[in-house]
Parts: structure tokens; C-alpha cells; sequence
């Protein structure tokens, strides 16, 4: 089976569905670390942007495994 590329400035159906997970999965690991946040006593500091990366890497692996069955 040959891939077929789509040509320059130009994205199908396909890859606008692939930003907009990625973006989802960005935007709720945004979301979970803000609701870490909100947790009285619960302060990550400059740790903060890996913590997010984390968030997004768990989101990511969650929605692999529940799409996997």
C-alpha cells in the first residue's frame, strides 16, 4: 500500500483530524495541570511545563489504551 501525500498548502480531512487531536490532547493536559494547580497546598513552580508534557504523554497513552480494545 503507497501513501499518498497531499500536495503543499493543502491538508484533507485526515490531517485537519490530526492537529485537532494533537491539540485536544495539548489543550487537556493544560487543563489537568491547572486543575493540579487549583489543589490547595499544591504548587509545581517552575516545574510546571514538564509537568504539562507529562499530562499531555498521559492523556495520549489513556487514549491509545482505551482505543485499543
Amino acid at each position: 500500500m503507497t501513501k499518498t501525500k497531499s500536495p503543499s498548502f493543502h491538508m484533507d480531512t485526515k490531517g485537519w483530524m490530526k492537529v485537532a487531536r494533537g491539540a485536544g490532547i495539548a489543550g487537556g493536559a493544560a487543563v489537568l495541570t491547572y486543575l493540579a494547580e487549583a489543589i490547595p497546598g499544591l504548587d509545581f513552580g517552575a516545574s510546571t511545563p514538564i509537568i504539562v508534557g507529562m499530562a499531555g504523554i498521559l492523556i495520549n497513552f489513556l487514549r491509545k489504551w482505551i482505543n485499543s480494545y
